[in-house]
Formats: C-alpha cells, sequence, structure tokens
C-alpha cells in the first residue's frame, strides 16, 4: 500500500481559488482525490475549470451561504473524506482604531466559519468512521502581530480548535490537523513584501532564506490527508522555513 495514496477520496478546499487553497487543492488532485472548492470569488469557476473540480461560490462569513455552499459540495461529490479549510482574510489598523465591524467580519471568515465546516464534515465523517479535516492556522497562531489583532485572535482560535475537535473525534478515526504558513509570497503579504525594512528582517530570520510560496503546501497537505498521517492528531505544523525555530 502507498501511505501517501489519496486516490478515490472525496475532498472539500475552501479558499482554492488562488494562492495557498489553489495550490493545496491542485496538491490533492495530482494525488488522485475528487475535488469540491468553495470561494466567494468569481475566479472559483475558472480556478474549478484548471483543477478539474466542481465549482462552488459561496460567503463563507455568513452562516446561510456556508451551509448552502458545503451542501452543494457535498452533494457533487456523493460524500466528504477530507475538508480544508483555507479561506481567510484580513483587515489592517491600529490595535486603538480597529473597526468592530471588520474584528466581526475576520472572525466570521477566519475562525467561526472553519468551526462551521469542521462541524458539518464531521457529521458525515463520523457515519463513516473515518475522515481527515486540515485548518490553516498561521505564524500569528503564535505570535501576536501588528496592526491585525482580529486576525491573530482568529488563527490563535483556529489552532486551539483544532485540539479541541482532535481530542474528540481521534478515537472515531477522524484526524483533525492545522498547517501553520509562515511568510508566504501570496496576496495577503503583498504590502508586507512591498516594505523593505520588514521583508528584510523576515528573511534575514528564515534559515531557509526565502519566502514560501504555495507549492510549499504541498506535501504536508497529502500527508495530513492520507494513511501516512493516520496518528497524527491535533497538531500544529509549521510550514515556515524554520522562522519559529530562530
Amino acid at each position: 500500500m502507498n501511505m501517501f495514496d489519496v486516490a478515490g477520496k472525496r475532498a472539500i478546499v475552501t479558499g482554492a481559488s488562488r494562492g495557498l487553497g489553489f495550490a493545496m487543492a491542485q496538491a490533492l488532485k495530482e494525488a488522485g482525490a475528487s475535488l469540491a472548492i468553495i470561494s466567494s470569488s468569481d475566479r472559483v469557476y475558472t480556478a474549478a475549470g484548471e483543477l478539474g473540480a466542481h465549482a462552488v461560490r459561496a460567503d463563507l462569513g455568513d452562516l446561510k451561504e456556508l451551509e448552502r455552499g458545503f451542501n452543494d459540495a457535498l452533494c457533487a461529490l456523493g460524500g466528504v473524506d477530507i475538508l480544508v479549510n483555507c479561506a481567510g482574510m484580513t483587515r489592517r489598523y491600529p490595535c486603538e482604531e480597529f473597526p468592530i465591524e471588520d474584528w466581526q467580519r475576520v472572525i466570521d471568515v477566519n475562525l467561526t466559519a472553519t468551526f462551521r465546516l469542521c462541524q458539518l464534515a464531521g457529521h458525515e465523517m463520523l457515519k463513516t468512521g473515518h475522515g481527515k479535516i486540515i485548518n490553516v492556522a498561521s505564524m500569528l497562531s503564535f505570535f501576536g502581530g501588528w496592526t491585525v489583532p482580529a486576525y491573530a485572535a482568529s488563527k490563535g482560535g483556529v489552532a486551539q480548535l483544532t485540539k479541541s475537535f482532535a481530542n474528540e473525534w481521534a478515537s472515531h478515526g477522524i484526524n483533525v490537523n492545522a498547517i501553520a504558513p509562515g511568510y508566504m509570497t501570496t496576496e495577503i503579504n503583498t504590502d508586507l513584501r512591498a516594505d523593505k525594512v520588514r521583508n528584510d528582517e523576515i528573511v534575514m530570520r528564515i534559515p531557509a532564506g526565502r519566502w514560501g510560496t504555495p507549492d510549499d503546501m504541498k506535501g504536508i497537505t497529502v500527508f495530513l490527508s492520507s494513511p501516512a498521517s493516520d496518528y497524527v492528531n491535533g497538531a500544529i505544523i509549521p510550514v515556515d522555513g524554520g522562522y519559529l525555530g530562530r
């Protein structure tokens, strides 16, 4: 048996219209899984065409939309074996000026949606006695960040939520883990990379000597989706070029 085999598995990936989510979905497709991808962007249709996936457009910050989107993906696949929660967003303001509306939106998309999608997928996985759930945490699951209190709070919550679900579901054949990407060359970090001072500070701390790329997420995604990770539960795994160890 190929312990990294996910051929024939049914995967739902959120936030897969671009960036890290697209690469994670692509890794699963390349490893043989069938896919449904969910995004709030119209680009979900283009991405689905490139991936050979079923496209679902839904605003995950709206619980009714989220549930409709999940059910659409579930029906298209005929079930779910793998859930990847990659959809996320941020807003930047000094803490004392952070608008409560932006706080709520970030929490809804990054944390509440992750909780509800885990719950919905879990209902299906508990019936079959197996399943793999991968949440996307962050370096800010460990650090506080700067001008991103809502993002830091949401990603700290994702890490704890991952452990909580794993505690209850590991004995039922469901693995719940999280990947904590380091500094990645994605749209969310465009402004940060453009700041030469901050960019240089970041790269100097990364032992690998470079920012990560979406492709760096592929191997860990397949690992956590496959039988190779059957005894990995509640882990928050950094993919950061060694940043946390510096």
